[in-house]
């Protein structure tokens, strides 16, 4: 349909362009006496004869436009005589001459500027007046400004940028069909799960006899069927989170928004790559589309938590020194694996988060973290050096991106730079855990970072002047530089969130440091 456009567009400019140039063809038929017949105007009241039809009184010269009765290149006429210069096919200018009839010569005399042509024409009414006259031709006018050839270049360009455009959108739809392949939605076939099996077994036989990439397509796809969904547990603007229950287990089940379908299927392919699992990561157990038609649901199947979110559980409980540190640790170490590069013939690719945040981190029952949602995640090829980027259109939580990506300095190019965004991210979780530590008895409220600067929904420009413009960072409690541990963590994210991203410290210097902290305090984690 676009090239049907594109050709009834061009053919439409061509046909303006022309009707222009046949405007200048009359003349041809006006000297061969086809002119028009205006209505007939009287020399004075009394006249009953009109001007067309008095007796011929003027002799003129006629050289190529001679009447029959023309003798010794003379004619006569009642109306003007005229001569009139015209370029030939060679490109030569051609002189000739001759009678006019008074009927139609105030137009005659007056040649179309639009003629295809070039000529001149010009008339006088006194006795072979016209074999002085040397009308020239008038300027060549370039071909490239006329009307036609514009509107064609118009026409070419526009058609040009729409069959780009639709190629654009087709190639990334191909893209996007080619990965859903791998979970086609009319595949109907399961597999025999053994009564008694329970997901940690299931899970470990893949892990100790299969590649380490999680469960077989068919066991994730026989999980999901036999799913009940139970309760609704929380909304983002990806999709629902809802409560599950398969064989008595209860597992979290993330519907994304059909909308969401790269986020979806990036999720997937992050945490089913090799060697992924670990348990500060958020545990998979099963992808899997569902519908037909208009109406498509994309599943995500996970280990379920009770407390919810990292921003849920602070809102709710404070921390003690331990508590804070089993946090913290914990989460540094689930980032730690995510941005480690495991070598071996079947490694694991660095990978960076990119919306790492208190809302994608979920608490266990046992205090520790595990980190959530990787939907945004950038992965790095070191055998090309390439950094893979996710289709996806979302981006992080403004409250969150660090300095470069606010003021759009970073290098996307160089994984590196994603790394030392997410320390930044990581700073500023550890700074809502620290706020609710108790120390003699005293604890804030909890916040977000920024709380007290911005909305509670910014805009980057907001960001971007408290972030990078004024240079600040969240506000910090006096009572932290009395006690031991806060003190220490803060001391840890302020060198995580330096503006300059080379001078933030790597998530394994952070473990470490975390680590000493956690041997001082007698701690098991």
């Amino acid at each position: 349909m676009a090239v049907l456009s594109c050709v009834a567009v061009m053919v439409a400019a061509l046909l303006l362009g022309l009707r222009g140039d046949a405007a200048g063809q009359n003349l041809d038929r006006v000297l061969l006496g086809a002119g028009v017949n205006p209505e007939a105007r009287r020399p004075g009241d009394d006249s009953t004869i009109a001007p067309e039809d008095l007796p011929r009184f003027l002799s003129c010269y006629c050289s190529g436009h001679c009447p029959d009765d023309a003798t010794n290149n003379t004619c006569q006429t009642n109306g003007q005589c005229f001569a009139i210069v015209e370029e030939d096919d060679h490109g030569e200018a051609q002189l000739t001459s001759g009678c006019m009839k008074y009927e139609g010569y105030h137009f005659q005399c007056k040649d179309s500027p639009n003629a295809q042509t070039r000529r001149t024409i010009e008339c006088c009414n006194t006795d072979f007046c016209n074999e002085n006259l040397r009308p020239t031709l008038p300027p060549q006018v370039p071909i490239e400004s006329s009307s036609h050839w514009l509107a064609f270049i118009i026409s070419m360009t526009v058609c040009c940028c729409t069959l780009i455009c639709l190629t654009i959108v087709f190639y990334y739809r191909y893209k996007w069909q080619t990965e859903r392949e791998r979970y086609p939605k009319d595949l109907e076939q399961e597999v025999f799960i053994r009564g008694g099996e329970s997901l940690k077994d299931l899970i470990h036989q893949s892990q100790s006899s299969g590649s380490g990439s999680g469960l077989p397509l068919l066991v994730q796809r026989t999980i999901a069927k036999q799913i009940q969904m139970v309760r609704q547990i929380g909304k983002g603007r990806y999709g629902e989170v809802w409560l599950g229950r398969w064989r008595g287990e209860k597992v979290a089940v993330k519907v994304f928004f059909t909308r969401e379908e790269a986020s979806w299927f990036r999720e997937t392919e992050i945490y089913q790559t090799v060697l992924m699992r670990h348990e500060n990561i958020l545990g998979f157990i099963a992808a899997d589309i569902k519908g037909s038609g208009a109406f498509t649901q994309l599943f995500l199947i996970t280990d379920y938590h009770e407390n919810g979110s990292l921003y849920d559980y602070l809102k709710v409980n404070t921390l003690d020194a331990a508590a804070l540190l089993r946090l913290a640790y914990t989460a540094a170490c689930g980032l730690c694996h995510l941005h480690t590069e495991i070598y071996g013939t079947q490694g694991k690719p660095a990978i960076a988060h990119r919306d790492l945040k208190s809302k994608n981190i979920l608490v266990k029952k046992n205090g520790t973290c595990c980190i959530a949602d990787l939907g945004l995640a950038v992965k790095f090829n070191s055998d090309t050096s390439e950094v893979d980027i996710p289709l996806s259109t979302r981006v992080g939580t403004r409250r969150y991106m660090a300095p470069e990506v606010l003021n759009e300095t970073l290098n996307k190019n160089h994984f590196q730079a994603y790394i030392m965004a997410d320390m930044y991210s990581y700073s500023l979780v550890v700074w809502e855990m620290t706020r609710r530590c108790v120390t003699g008895g005293i604890v804030e409220d909890y916040q977000l970072p920024y709380f007290n600067m911005v909305t509670s929904e910014p805009s980057y420009e907001d960001m971007l002047e408290v972030v990078c413009v004024k240079g600040l960072r969240p506000t910090v409690s006096n009572r932290w530089n009395s006690d031991e541990c806060l003190r220490a963590m803060l001391k840890l994210m302020s060198e995580c969130w330096a503006h300059n991203p080379a001078s933030r410290l790597t998530i394994l210097r952070v473990k470490k440091t975390l680590a000493k902290m956690v041997e001082s305090q007698d701690m098991k984690i």
